[in-house]
């Protein structure tokens, strides 16, 4: 039994024989609400834990709704949000008594949780800065949520605080971002003056198949840019790594790869350099172009 239980239901449908076995046994997550004490509680037992707290009458939201609906790059110890009028809620969950319409709620997995949409319109307004942006992307990159639709749930709920920021982090959103790293280097190209990078673009064999897929970049210019994360690292994928950037300047594309450590002002330096060389001559390169020297910084 790895699926979190309301241990009075248990003990009365005789799931659990008796009190000492649900003590003896099973740990409490939340008052009532239990797991075997032997497993350690992944962000979805806690959730649907916290749902069963309410008595399966709240609504599961914010990051705790965005894993629900499978969304990456989220921590097991986040606390569980939920919609829902119990302001007094155990540690590890905290209530909102937001006002929440029909059709902003939705079933996953028997949970009642905010549809993608909603999910987004809470991330954009309630987190802030620059981690919106991240945790709209990785939601978008699996759900593919409606931008519009979080435009009029924003006129809908135009009272609802954090609406302005919301409206910022949905005009840098971009679901093409696979990992909050990759949303962090889009942000530092186009706050340099870069223009906004398309992401997830098909590079192409000689059959005119899609041979792989780049971050981001900028087609007119061929110019692609790459975060590689740790597990470019493993030897498993090293060879595999080395023949696939061969491939892509084979291509016609120069191909920019980032790691971790590089620092921000060599990485846009080295975007900038390569600009000029593979723009025509009567077009305006960055550099003239009023993209910012970040060499001092």
């Amino acid at each position: 039994m790895d699926v979190p239980f309301i241990g009075s239901e248990a003990l009365r449908q005789g799931v659990v024989a008796n009190k000492h076995q649900l003590r003896t046994r099973f740990r409490p997550l939340y008052p009532d609400v239990y797991l075997p004490d032997s497993v350690t509680p992944t962000l979805k037992q806690r959730t649907i834990a916290a749902w069963l707290w309410t008595r399966r009458g709240g609504v599961v939201a914010g990051l705790a709704a965005a894993a629900m609906h499978g969304t990456r790059w989220i921590a097991d110890d986040v606390p569980v949000e939920l919609i829902w009028t119990n302001a007094r809620a155990p540690r590890g969950i905290t209530t909102r008594r937001d006002r929440l319409l029909p059709a902003e709620r939705q079933s996953v997995d028997g949970v009642a949780v905010t549809t993608p949409e909603r999910t987004a319109f809470d991330l954009g307004r309630l987190i802030r800065d620059d981690d919106a942006v991240a945790r709209l992307d990785a939601l978008g990159n699996v759900t593919r949520f409606d931008r519009g639709a979080v435009t009029d749930l924003a006129d809908r709920h135009s009272g609802s605080p954090g609406i302005p920021q919301l409206h910022s982090a949905l005009n840098l959103y971009d679901p093409g971002a696979q990992s909050p790293r990759e949303t962090w280097l889009r942000l530092l190209l186009i706050r340099a003056g870069f223009p906004p990078p398309r992401t997830q673009i098909p590079v192409y064999d000689d059959f005119g198949e899609a041979r792989y897929y780049l971050d981001m970049g900028w087609d007119e210019v061929m110019i692609a840019v790459e975060y590689d994360g740790d597990q470019h690292r493993e030897r498993s994928r090293f060879g595999k790594d080395i023949v696939r950037s061969e491939f892509i300047v084979y291509r016609g594309w120069v191909h920019i790869r980032v790691v971790a450590g590089d620092r921000p002002a060599d990485i846009v330096n080295r975007v900038r350099r390569a600009w000029p060389r593979r723009v025509h001559s009567d077009r305006e390169s960055p550099k003239s172009g009023g993209i910012c020297d970040l060499s001092a910084h």
